[in-house]
């Protein structure tokens, strides 16, 4: 499944020469023969090949661009929920717009971006088992790391088509047949989780605790990438069991600081359990190594970050969310009753003060806006860095974004958007909430409570609030933890649920999580209501119960499985 290059070459035979076939004889230009791959050396250049997959860019321009397919999910996950806009203008990535706008079509790019990036990325897996098979210079030892790894990726590859799409087919090494083109044209008929737990599973019991390298997967990588599987299979027990082994290990702590989450200087922390690795002026093509499919979700301009993109906005509602009452705690049910003060077609030489009301500190952490510090760039001028307040609101990303102070060292030279702050998938505070989730459902509320005070009594440190050029808090951040008991499960499922929002918002989990919820309908259609009053291009948008849980399996796809005249898959229920 590799991209092999052939070169053919005519030779005509001059009169009174012999002619000879040895000239067909050549080997393919710009790829290695599997030969020159099945040993050590080349076994492990084919597995950092599949873990390269992991930003989803691999392909040239005109394939799939990073952005379709990156890591984050950004467009899936967040511009497909109640946490965040397009942004820029409205004629910009127009396939974005109909993401976001519920015009959920089958032959849009990005979601054959998503398809090819997660099964270049399988057929890089497989490429490695299949070859590791008919090397000879590996100890067992080595061998069954490689394995391992290589399951632990393909799990994760076919565990993200699962969630975007459901019915998905699994392909392994063994299905995929290089001497036959037409050997992964399999039907998506069958539920793939159970395969997707046995690879999770393989690499759970085979991989070290810790790698030298950073990047490497671990036990714990694999552990909490299962338990994740289970949580969308609401196998609550199963995931518990993985989850409190990972606690149990003694390896991860929450960082004292929150932001210390988003940061390059601070990769592969004491929080982090699996990280996407981004890395810049490593010799990559264009600094392709770096943080590339955010590489649109900048502040469009003003004199200060960069000039482009103005993407990924976050919206209203998610801003909202993090106001508390007076004693510091969620506005579980009210949050979106009134709006946080923004300045919304104000201009940035005009006179503005920021909301003074009670907020979550993770707030400006997680958004940009008018008034509060902007990392080390400044402060947050709000207009001029908009490229359409009208259209994408007065707020900017802010979680990926580089600092001032990492330019030049942890950006690339030509593009410093393309940066070196890694992608956190899955950190310790995942862990921590999604046992609250267990705990939950198994009906010890009061262990969720304490799981979910954790993680707010870390928000809660005064040494991580952003603060102004004085050193004073920039916003009146007041934060608590839960003291009262927790005894209606409804109401400690929506506490934990709401937390996990706060703690991930704009990190692409959003739309997969409400959906695994069950409550993506009720919660997304209250958002399309109301924030049609300020975005009227989500005026009438509906999202479908039975329909929108999953997007469309990619028109082209379909046509392209065709044997024999008829397509292998099916398209969801729906489109």
């Amino acid at each position: 499944m590799r991209k092999i290059t052939l070169f053919l070459f005519v030779v005509c035979c001059m009169v009174g020469s012999s002619c000879s076939d040895k000239f067909l004889e050549v080997q393919p230009k710009a790829a290695l023969s599997n030969t020159a791959l099945q040993n050590k050396a080349g076994i492990n250049a084919l597995l950092i090949g599949a873990y390269s997959l992991l930003d989803g860019w691999a392909t040239a321009e005109g394939a799939y661009r990073s952005y379709q397919s990156s890591g984050d999910n950004w467009v899936f996950g967040s511009v497909a929920s109640d946490d965040a806009y397009k942004g820029t203008i409205a004629g910009d990535q127009p396939p974005i717009s109909l993401i976001e706008q519920g015009n959920i079509q089958s032959d849009n790019i990005y979601f054959r971006g998503k398809w090819r990036g997660m099964y270049d990325g399988i057929a890089r897996t497989n490429d490695v088992l299949q070859n590791l098979a008919m090397a000879k210079d590996l100890t067992d030892a080595e061998s069954k790391q490689i394995v391992a790894e290589a399951r632990f990726l393909r799990g994760h590859y076919h565990s993200e088509l699962k969630k975007m799409y459901n019915k998905v087919p699994y392909i392994d090494e063994t299905i995929y047949n290089p001497n036959d083109l037409e050997s992964t044209k399999v039907p998506n008929t069958e539920d793939i989780w159970p395969k997707i737990n046995a690879d999770l599973q393989a690499a759970y019991e085979v991989l070290p605790a810790t790698q030298t390298q950073k990047g490497r997967v671990t036990k714990w990588a694999a552990a909490a990438t299962l338990a994740k599987a289970y949580l969308f299979q609401k196998k609550y027990t199963e995931a518990k069991t993985l989850l409190e082994a990972i606690v149990a290990s003694g390896q991860y702590r929450l960082m004292p600081l929150y932001h210390d989450n988003f940061r390059a200087v601070t990769n592969n922390n004491a929080e982090s359990i699996f990280e996407i690795e981004h890395s810049v002026n490593d010799g990559a093509s264009g600094g392709e190594n770096g943080n590339i499919g955010a590489t649109l979700n900048y502040p469009y301009g003003g004199g200060g970050v960069t000039t482009c993109c103005g993407f990924f906005q976050p919206s209203q509602n998610l801003v909202n969310a993090f106001k508390t009452d007076a004693n510091g705690l969620p506005l579980l049910d009210t949050f979106n009753n009134a709006d946080i003060k923004n300045d919304q077609g104000i201009e940035s030489t005009a006179a503005f003060t920021p909301y003074d009301g009670t907020l979550d500190p993770r707030l400006d952490h997680t958004v940009g806006r008018r008034g509060i510090p902007f990392l080390d760039w400044g402060i947050h001028p709000g207009k001029l860095y908009i490229r359409d307040q009208a259209y994408g609101g007065p707020y900017s990303p802010k979680k990926h974004v580089m600092y001032r102070s990492d330019v030049g060292t942890n950006t690339f030279v030509s593009n410093p958007r393309l940066n070196a702050n890694n992608y956190r998938m899955i950190r310790y505070s995942h862990v921590l909430l999604w046992l609250a989730e267990a705990e939950v459902e198994g009906g010890s509320l009061e262990k969720a409570r304490e799981y979910v005070n954790q993680i707010r009594r870390r928000a809660a440190n005064p040494d991580g609030f952003v603060k102004t050029p004085d050193g004073k808090p920039a916003a009146n951040y007041v934060i608590s933890e839960y003291t009262a008991p927790w005894t209606d499960q409804a109401v400690a499922r929506k506490a934990v649920q709401f937390e996990e929002r706060l703690e991930f918002g704009m990190e692409g989990h959003r739309r997969f999580d409400l959906v695994r919820w069950g409550i993506a309908d009720q919660v997304l259609n209250a958002y399309y209501v109301d924030e049609a009053k300020k975005r009227p291009y989500l005026n009438g948008v509906k999202f479908i119960k039975g329909k929108h849980e999953y997007f469309p399996i990619p028109l082209q796809e379909i046509l392209n499985s065709q044997k024999n005249g008829t397509p292998t898959l099916v398209q969801n229920p729906g489109y």
